[in-house]
């Protein structure tokens, strides 16, 4: 438990072209805050953690340290298991339904 499992990784953008990108359509969209100014794209240069899907009640969490962004395993990991976190989407933007199954599921990512 409490192990790196990886790292996300992506290109290094600013708010004004995270916006710019979200914004697009017809593009898959992996994007993560780091830090008040930079987020990271995922789907460019990604190392593979930006596929990594949500659930209520992940087996992974991210913590953002040193300017990375790390995924920690929350508790014992077996071979073969799907790698989950929870997305932290927030409760003020559109909200999208939650199907993790999990028993603690709140319905939705976006956080209540």
């Amino acid at each position: 438990m409490r192990r790196k499992v990886m790292e996300y990784t992506g290109e290094r953008i600013s708010r004004k072209e995270t916006r710019r990108r979200s914004e697009e359509q017809g593009r898959m969209i992996y994007l993560f805050t780091l830090d008040k100014y930079w987020t990271l794209d995922g789907a460019v240069g990604g190392s593979g953690a930006q596929y990594i899907n949500h659930c209520c009640d992940p087996n992974i969490t991210a913590a953002i340290r040193n300017g990375h962004i790390l995924y920690i395993s929350r508790r014992a990991i077996r071979k073969g298991q799907e790698l989950t976190v929870d997305y932290h989407f927030a409760k003020d933007i559109e909200r999208i339904p939650c199907k993790c199954g999990s028993a603690l599921c709140r319905g939705t990512i976006n956080l209540a």
